[in-house]
């Protein structure tokens, strides 16, 4: 739809040819800048007797007309500081063009020197200024209050759903929505320096694949017009990741995005960011120490502590986590012994019995995992706790446990009542492999969402040999949404998917 001003609109495109009539140029070619405002206010502190003289930039975000003096807030992304417009010091012409011509929103570059005002507020008295950005679009404002001694902000977007849709202007006017990506860059950069120190490697797999596989999920589908040839947007990292073990790189990981076609919900979204490592000679055991000893790093440098607050919940990272088998889990939280019903068609009658809503031919590991776990154990799981051993059949790419056929050495840590990440004692045995991708073909509808396609050229790689090893993956966007204390994923996502306006 093209685009129709709004009468306020019109108003600032009426002013954008004011300025160019009066010789300004409302997009210049260049800007200067000697300090960012948290620089020029820590300069200030430090030498408050000196004269000191900033060139500083950034989006207008308050403005008082006082006549002769206007007083005004600039803000960039360090900080805000006020201005201080003298008509005696910039002049008449000048004084004049900011009371008709200028508006909130507008980015603007002052030259001058910090002072204190009577109030107490370091200001720049502004010399020189110049229009760097003319605003077309007044931007949404929120509200302040002073509730109990602290600051709450409102947001200024009436409906929430058009902060997603228009991040531009959510960041530009809710510092506190700034302040997530900034954690969220920062649990990235640590998660990769915590990784790098302890030997791994980062590496790049494709994006695009010939096969989709490493996890139970529908891809979705390109396709390449010289090759012709269709791909899959990867739904995981893990069967190249592994075929860099066989390359005798023993300690690879990968920080990427994943991309599903499935659901959009609190806590998906089609594409997110994935990391995953894998490590030769590391069994699951391995994997959940490294992942404790992870999470207590990321805690303390994040909170200086080793508990962080998630929707009211203290949650502790610096003791050993919780370990419970799935079955007794569930056993403990849905009062089912899942071993006394070995048929889907049992289960899914003992579920019923309990009031529960088993889909319609699932296996009998998908009725454990999706429902039973799903909806009697995750919500209780509020401390960090790992859940062990899966059922084989949803899980084709771990090592089954000695004289068990039921189960593998696999796990899922949950915090928070999430489920926040997944790991195995990787199978190494390309004949089981081949027999695990054969035995799903069987078990699962074609279309099923949850089959495992064979992949021959990773049986192929398995074929010269893999070591022993442990993996892992977690989703950065789970990570923090727990370290920002966020409910929802499109809180921690710049651009969320978002279904069309009808």
């Amino acid at each position: 739809m093209a685009w129709e001003p709004t009468p306020l609109e019109q108003i600032r495109l009426e002013k954008l040819d004011q300025l160019r009539e009066a010789g300004v140029d409302p997009y210049p070619l260049r800007a200067e800048r000697s300090h960012t405002i948290a620089e020029a206010l820590a300069l200030f502190t430090a030498a408050e007797n000196e004269e000191l003289l900033v060139i500083a930039c950034g989006r207008l975000v308050s403005l008082r007309d006082m006549g002769k003096t206007i007083f005004a807030h600039l803000e960039d992304e360090s900080g805000r500081i006020q201005l201080f417009f003298n008509r005696d010091l910039i002049g008449q012409e000048s004084h004049q063009i900011i009371r008709k011509l200028i508006d909130l929103g507008d980015f603007i570059q002052v030259s001058g020197t910090l002072f204190r005002t009577r109030t107490g507020e370091i200001s720049v008295r502004v010399s020189q200024w110049t229009l760097l950005s003319k605003a077309i679009t007044h931007l949404p404002t929120g509200k302040e209050q002073e509730v109990d001694g602290q600051i709450v902000r409102y947001s200024a977007f009436a409906n929430v759903e058009d902060r997603y849709r228009q991040r531009y202007a959510d960041l530009a006017v809710n510092p506190q929505v700034r302040e997530v990506f900034r954690t969220r860059a920062r649990i990235v950069s640590l998660i990769r320096r915590f990784l790098d120190d302890h030997g791994f490697l980062e590496v790049e797999t494709p994006i695009m694949q010939p096969l989709y596989g490493g996890a139970a999920a529908r891809p979705f589908i390109t396709h390449h017009n010289q090759l012709k040839q269709d791909l899959y947007l990867r739904i995981a990292f893990e069967l190249y990741l592994k075929r860099l073990l066989i390359g005798n790189l023993e300690r690879v990981y990968e920080i990427g995005r994943d991309f599903r076609n499935e659901g959009v919900d609190a806590t998906h979204n089609p594409e997110f960011t994935q990391m995953e490592f894998y490590a030769a000679y590391w069994d699951y055991y391995d994997v959940m120490a490294f992942v404790e000893k992870m999470y207590a790093f990321l805690c303390q440098e994040l909170t200086g502590g080793t508990t962080i607050t998630y929707q009211g919940h203290t949650i502790e990272f610096g003791q050993p986590w919780q370990r419970l088998t799935l079955r007794d889990a569930i056993k403990q939280y849905a009062e089912i012994d899942y071993m006394d019903y070995p048929t889907a068609e049992s289960l899914a009658e003992a579920i019923r019995d309990i009031g529960g809503h088993p889909p319609k031919g699932a296996t009998w590991g998908r009725l454990i995992d999706k429902v039973l776990l799903g909806n009697y154990v995750e919500p209780r799981l509020i401390q960090p706790t790992f859940i062990t051993e899966y059922p084989r059949d949803i899980s084709p790419l771990a090592k089954g446990i000695p004289d068990d056929p039921f189960h593998v050495e696999r796990f899922e840590y949950f915090i928070a009542a999430m489920e926040m990440g997944n790991a195995f004692t990787e199978l190494n045995d390309p004949l089981d492999q081949q027999q695990r991708f054969e035995d799903m073909q069987r078990l699962y509808a074609e279309d099923d969402d949850e089959a495992h396609p064979i992949d021959e050229d990773y049986l192929r790689a398995m074929r010269y040999g893999m070591p022993p090893n442990g993996g892992f993956g977690t989703g950065i966007d789970r990570v923090t949404m727990l370290f920002t204390d966020n409910t929802t994923i499109r809180e921690v996502l710049l651009f969320p998917h978002l279904r069309d306006r009808e």
